[in-house]
């Protein structure tokens, strides 16, 4: 009998409906285990975010990011709190920082309409509506988030950053996840949006582009601007396939790409570098449903699955892509069947959509 793969996962709740959404999704991801077999993980929930910053006055402790160090993967709830704020006025962030000191270069955003939710778009096409962007997440206009200036009470500055050290991989990676995706259905089309047309940096993104998908030929690449693809993104979202771009622009598309399929509480996302990743959705702490069990784990729970493909292809266990697999078609057949959370009008709370989930993981068939 084959040895079983065990994997070390650091959990991070946080704030707000970070732990309300994180517990859940740990028993949802156990159920699709169980229902596998053939691996297991290791749950070592740590401390951070602003109540930590509150309590010891460090965001990140120094024990929690060496283990998220030494994990296999990084699972993590929502962090910060209006209230809380460092002396510049900015907000307690220790998911940025997380980016940063691990190099996670490239944030992925699946923007996918799930059963049975209705498209807010009207066009038929928004009913299959499925692409993804990947967001430069270490540089950008974020690169400086910490730096930037304000002189004599009369302007402030920050600073667009981009590298070749940072390009390099992350296109490099986006044609890779491009292809992949062709492999289950996606059209092999990678889309760069920048503006290239007003910014040196940008147009300096777009060479370095252009220069890697010389590579990656067998990718088809085009070029958008950023606002048009705003535009394009309302307009007719269903012509994207795959979307990769600066970090702050990242940071507004897939946002308003959330807006296409319901909410933030059905976008899940990975904080992937060479090395380590992240998975966690992409709401934040909610303040003003924290508490009151209206979160919606749905985000939690794709995030959870797109951290069992990651370890399963980081590491060759299939038993970790099927029940990534169990939990997104569990996922899915609740939706089906009716699930509807307080985020799209419906009265499902964050137990009630995990008990959906977990009842469709139990009735779900094993492929042979």
């Amino acid at each position: 009998m084959p040895a079983i793969s065990s994997f070390d996962i650091a959990v991070l709740p946080g704030d707000g409906i970070g732990a309300e959404v994180i517990a859940p999704c740990l028993e949802i991801l156990k159920a699709a285990i169980d229902k596998v077999g053939g691996f297991e993980l290791r749950f070592s929930e740590l401390p951070a975010g602003a109540g930590e910053f509150q309590r010891s006055g460090i965001a990140l402790p120094p024990d929690t990011l060496a283990a998220c160090r030494k994990a296999d993967a990084i699972l993590l709830g929502a962090m910060g709190w209006p209230e809380v704020r460092y002396p510049d006025g900015t907000e307690i962030a220790p998911q940025l920082d997380l980016r940063t000191e691990l190099n996670l270069f490239a944030g992925v955003r699946p923007t996918r309409l799930l059963p049975g939710i209705s498209p807010v778009l009207s066009d038929p096409r928004a009913a299959e509506l499925d692409f993804v962007i990947i967001r430069e997440s270490v540089e950008g206009l974020f690169a400086m988030r910490d730096q930037g200036m304000v002189v004599d009470d009369a302007e402030a500055r920050d600073t667009m950053v981009i590298t070749r050290k940072v390009c390099e991989p992350l296109f490099d990676f986006s044609f890779d996840y491009t292809r992949k995706r062709a492999q289950r259905g996606g059209r092999n089309q990678l889309t760069c949006v920048d503006k290239a047309n007003v910014f040196a940096s940008l147009a300096f993104f777009r060479k370095i582009f252009d220069e890697r998908h010389a590579r990656n030929g067998d990718v088809s690449a085009r070029h958008a601007y950023v606002d048009a693809t705003a535009l394009n993104l309302v307009r007719r979202p269903w012509d994207f396939d795959v979307i990769v771009t600066e970090n702050m622009f990242g940071d507004i598309l897939s946002d308003l790409a959330a807006g296409l399929i319901g909410g933030m509480g059905f976008a899940p996302s990975a904080d992937i570098g060479l090395d380590h990743a992240v998975f966690q959705p992409c709401h934040g702490s909610a303040p003003d449903i924290a508490g009151k069990g209206m979160a919606n784990p749905t985000a939690t729970f794709l995030s959870g699955a797109m951290m069992l493909d990651w370890l399963g292809d980081r590491h060759g266990c299939a038993s970790a892509n099927r029940a990534a697999a169990i939990v997104r078609t569990a996922v899915d057949d609740a939706y089906r069947a009716g699930t509807r959370p307080y985020e799209v009008g419906g009265s499902h709370g964050t137990e009630a959509i995990a008990l959906a989930v977990s009842d469709a993981i139990g009735a779900t068939a094993l492929a042979t």
